[in-house]
């Protein structure tokens, strides 16, 4: 851009306006002298010259008065003939200096710049261009007449104020200077301004250049701020740069990559050997092939991830380094590779680290036994096998199977709700019925959470089977009933054996002691009959021995003292012997004799059922043979007590009889199992398993 001239500088036009201007002043001088000289001479030499040729006074006055016209004749002609060509030339050098004026004005408006005009004294503003104003947003005459304080920053002031005091020391030197102006809205523009001293009328006065450099300044922010960002980025990313001369193996590695494996600063003569140090020679000789590679041509680009020694000497550890680069010349059409260096230590740990993770979550999803899938617009993504199991397929078969085709279709509606709304309703929900694929049902608990699946939204389903759970409790329900029917019949039981106990005493062996008595008074009486009274004494005895008999077999039902004295299998030999005895029922014995004695509560049990199997197959079975066995199970290391009739026989579903209650209460009290096994005229078969120990264990 051109600056505007000073005072010195003019161009042609002024210098032929000043060189006219010269000649004026010169003539100024020189005109009333010449006519001094002039009108002194004529007068001195015509007064002489008249007085010299008349003598007549009368004509002396005309001729005088003839030569004072002629004189002012001749000088008002000299006059003009003089100064014609000087108001010529005054004139023509007005026109040109309002030309040239015109023109620099024009040049000034017209000025893609923005132009200032202030005086240097007061540092008022004495004119703008039209550039100016739109840079400023002031109009010219808000401009005018105001001092550079309205341009300034306030923060800047003070340094506005230093620089007028050195360009008032020195006025002629043309300053360049980057600062800041303020506009009319109160945004802050950067200008680099150039100034120069000019001449404005009688004063001076300094012309401004100001070329707005806010762009160009906020694109160099932004680039130095990007480059910061840029370099953060690599110092983040562990991101290097470096490149080798492959003709002879020297190198030049950024000053970030020599931070990274922790070594001295290198010159620009090392050898890449020096830095490029791998942990183990295997990892050496690929790194050194590659390059050797790249030197013949045969690769253009490398990347290579390789385990470099870090600290002086190495020791500073091990770093895992990928290193990628392309093979390019110079300008001495050498051959270097140039490229970055990224630190991927921790990735590739976290990496491993994921792996691992990955598979201890495959292992938990392999043994984990309620069911987890992942699904997607209401179709499977992911499934473990316990959920592929629940559901009858295979795990790659049920992937993309609908919702639709694993909830019945009452209970769809529940299931999508939850799935839409999992936070309202957290933990295992109310249990849906879900379906198989053969079409069977099970009921599930379901626990929903939200989840992300292959880069999207997708629901995680947690399901457990509840269906035996379910089964177990309505057993335990069942049994609950039974039991407070056991319970009340136990009391009714109690009462009515306590009274058939009570009667059998009172009846029979409450009759047999009354006769005792009699026989024994009846014998006191007779005092002379000796033979009677030995009579009296053999009926008394006799009656005493059935009594007995009796109460023998009465303790032997309430329990029989071969348990306590023999063991269970020689109490089942005698109590099925003694209650078979007067019935037409066949009896078979297999009792094999056990490793070891049971505990107490387990011949107890063992017996009563026993007991109370025999007492079905004679009130209810109406069979001809019944097959009572005891043996040992020598896998399972229990006892196995079987009782089979060939009688009439039952439904075992629909038979809510006591006895069969109270067998299955005692087996399950002494940790046994009890299985009944009958049909409607196919006899009936009792199985029972009970451990040699007392545990808790299931009804079957």
């Amino acid at each position: 851009m051109e600056h505007p001239p000073a005072v010195k500088d003019l161009p042609s036009a002024h210098l032929d306006a000043a060189h006219r201007a010269r000649q004026v002043r010169s003539m100024l001088w020189k005109i009333p002298v010449l006519y001094l000289l002039a009108g002194v001479t004529w007068i001195v030499f015509s007064d002489r010259a008249v007085q010299a040729l008349l003598h007549d006074p009368a004509l002396i006055t005309q001729v005088q008065t003839f030569k004072g016209a002629a004189y002012v004749a001749a000088t008002a002609v000299l006059l003009y003939v003089l100064l014609r060509p000087l108001a010529q030339r005054l004139l023509g050098s007005q026109a040109q200096l309002q030309a040239s004026e015109a023109q620099y004005r024009q040049m000034f408006e017209s000025n893609p710049s923005p132009l200032l005009l202030y005086d240097l004294d007061s540092l008022r503003i004495i004119d703008t261009n039209a550039a100016a104003t739109r840079l400023l947003g002031w109009s010219r005459g808000e401009l005018q007449g105001k001092t550079l304080d309205l341009l300034a920053v306030p923060e800047d002031m003070a340094g506005l104020h230093e620089h007028v005091a050195a360009i008032r020391q020195e006025p002629g030197k043309v300053m360049v200077s980057l600062g800041r102006l303020r506009t009319s809205s109160g945004a802050i523009r950067d200008v680099e301004m150039h100034a120069s001293l000019v001449r404005y009328g009688e004063r001076s006065a300094r012309l401004v250049i100001a070329m707005d450099r806010t762009a160009e300044l906020e694109a160099q922010r932004a680039r130095e701020n990007a480059l910061g960002r840029l370099q953060e980025a690599h110092r983040i990313a562990r991101l290097c740069g470096w490149e080798i001369d492959l003709s002879n193996g020297r190198c030049n590695f950024s000053q970030q990559f020599q931070q990274l494996l922790g070594g001295p600063r290198l010159d620009a003569r090392a050898h890449y050997r020096d830095v490029l140090v791998t942990a183990d020679a295997d990892s050496q000789a690929r790194l050194d092939r590659v390059l050797s590679e790249a030197a013949a041509g045969d690769l253009r680009e490398i990347d290579l991830l390789v385990p470099l020694r870090a600290g002086d000497g190495g020791d500073g550890g091990e770093r895992l380094v990928r290193l990628r680069a392309q093979v390019g010349r110079d300008a001495d059409l050498h051959l270097r590779l140039r490229g970055t260096a990224q630190d991927v230590t921790e990735e590739e740990q976290a990496r491993r680290l994921l792996r691992e993770r990955e598979q201890q979550f495959r292992e938990l999803m392999r043994i984990l036994p309620d069911a987890v899938m992942i699904l997607s617009g209401e179709r499977v993504f992911f499934c473990n096998p316990a959920c592929a199991a629940q559901f009858g397929y295979d795990s790659e078969a049920l992937m993309g199977t609908a919702l639709t085709d694993m909830v019945a279709a009452e209970d769809l509606a529940h299931v999508r709700r939850l799935l839409a709304q999992p936070d309202q309703e957290p933990g295992m929900q109310a249990a849906p019925r879900m379906q198989r694929r053969d079409g069977s049902r099970f009921s599930a608990a379901l626990a929903v959470s939200p989840a992300r699946y292959g880069g999207q939204d997708a629901m995680l389903v947690v399901m457990r089977d509840v269906s035996e759970p379910e089964r177990i409790r309505d057993a335990l329900a069942t049994s609950n009933q039974e039991l407070q029917a056991v319970a009340r019949r136990l009391f009714t039981l109690q009462e009515e054996e306590r009274r058939a106990i009570s009667r059998d005493l009172h009846d029979d062996i409450g009759q047999s002691i009354t006769a005792i008595k009699m026989s024994a008074h009846a014998a006191l009486e007779e005092d002379s009959d000796a033979a009677q009274r030995l009579a009296d004494l053999a009926e008394i005895i006799g009656i005493a021995d059935a009594t007995l008999d009796k109460l023998r077999n009465l303790s032997t039902l309430l329990r029989p003292p071969q348990l306590d004295a023999l063991g269970l299998e020689a109490a089942l030999r005698g109590h099925a012997g003694m209650r078979l005895r007067n019935s037409a029922i066949g009896l078979e014995l297999d009792i094999d004799a056990l490793p070891r004695r049971p505990a107490p509560e387990i011949e107890q049990a063992c017996f009563r059922i026993a007991q109370e199997a025999l007492t079905n197959v004679l009130r209810h079975a109406a069979a001809q043979r019944v097959h009572l066995r005891l043996r040992h199970d020598a896998p399972a290391e229990e006892l196995e007590l079987s009782v089979h009739d060939d009688g009439r026989g039952f439904e075992p579903q629909a038979a809510r009889g006591l006895g069969l209650v109270m067998m299955r209460e005692r087996a399950q009290t002494a940790g046994g199992r009890l299985a009944i096994e009958s049909s409607p005229g196919g006899g009936t078969r009792i199985l029972l398993h009970l451990p040699y120990t007392a545990q808790t264990a299931e009804l079957a």
